[in-house]
């Protein structure tokens, strides 16, 4: 397989590994974070010259150690326990709970890291169990008693209320969004560009990225004013501030994607368009707030 056929392949690959990043770490943010991470690996360390036996297993693995690398990282700078990263192996039997795949992210985040890959792996995207050990470096009797505790553990997360406060804006973090959302949405992209720091750095998620002003300015809004089929309003995902995208000819429907905006001052310093990577929303904790 050439390098050519490779990006292809992990081009098809990405939602799924998305996926599975994003409840492991507990965000789509972060989830693509991960994603971008291993596949910068996966395409480093890949040799045309060595046939692959599972492509797909060997990417999930990179992935994973990524992640596990992240929250390494975390729990380092922060009072997180060190059981975050245990790994068990205690055999139990497996009892089939195919409900997890509702499971918000902030919950599997409530599970030790091999419970809440095992679960994923499985119950989301139908790996088999020795097919997850592959991935995690884990036996078998490993994977089948952290399926059992973490499906058991979400049962019981399941039935506990949710007592965390919905998330809010600082009146000056909401002018900020609402100003820079109403100027989207009136297309006076001049104004936008008055917004922009001249180091403003622009990623396009999947697709490319800008670096200052002038680029970030004549492109990227330019390309926005040539399409029609958005609307813009503020909100969260995932408990960050964020910009919601819809489609103005269904209001009532979800947003089909987000965009985040980070500021230094009244001045937006860097932008992270999901438009290219659509995938990254589903499953998200999205909470949008009420025009006034």
């Amino acid at each position: 397989m050439d390098t050519t056929e490779l990006h292809r392949r992990l081009g098809e690959l990405r939602p799924k590994l998305h996926r599975y990043c994003a409840r492991v770490m507990g965000s789509v943010i972060d989830g693509e974070d991960v994603v971008q991470d291993a596949l910068a690996k996966a395409i480093a360390a890949y040799d045309e010259s060595v046939p692959f036996r599972n492509l797909d297993g060997w990417v999930f693995r990179i992935a994973h150690n990524c992640a596990l690398d992240l929250l390494r990282r975390r729990a380092r700078y922060s009072d997180a326990p060190e059981k975050e990263l245990e790994m068990l192996a205690e055999p139990r039997d497996v009892v089939t709970d195919h409900s997890t795949t509702a499971t918000s992210m902030r919950t599997f985040m409530r599970l030790p890291v091999i419970q809440r890959s095992s679960v994923i792996l499985t119950d989301v995207l139908g790996y088999t169990v020795r097919e997850v050990g592959d991935i995690l470096d884990a036996s078998v009797p490993a994977v089948k008693s952290a399926l059992h505790r973490g499906r058991t553990r979400l049962r019981e997360l399941a039935e506990a209320p949710d007592d965390d406060p919905l998330p809010e804006l600082t009146p000056h973090e909401r002018a900020r969004l609402t100003a820079y959302v109403a100027h989207f949405n009136a297309r006076e992209f001049g104004a936008l560009r008055d917004m922009l720091a001249e180091e403003v750095h622009l990623e396009l998620v999947n697709h490319l990225r800008l670096d200052g002003s002038n680029q970030v300015g004549s492109n990227y809004f330019s390309s926005y004013d040539r399409l029609v089929d958005w609307h813009l309003r503020i909100g969260f995902v995932d408990r960050r501030p964020a910009i919601l995208v819809f489609d103005p000819d269904q209001p009532t429907a979800a947003p089909r994607y987000f965009v985040l905006v980070e500021w230094s001052g009244d001045s937006v310093i860097a932008i992270r368009d999901f438009y290219f990577a659509r995938y990254a929303i589903q499953g998200a904790e999205v909470v949008t707030i009420r025009d006034d």
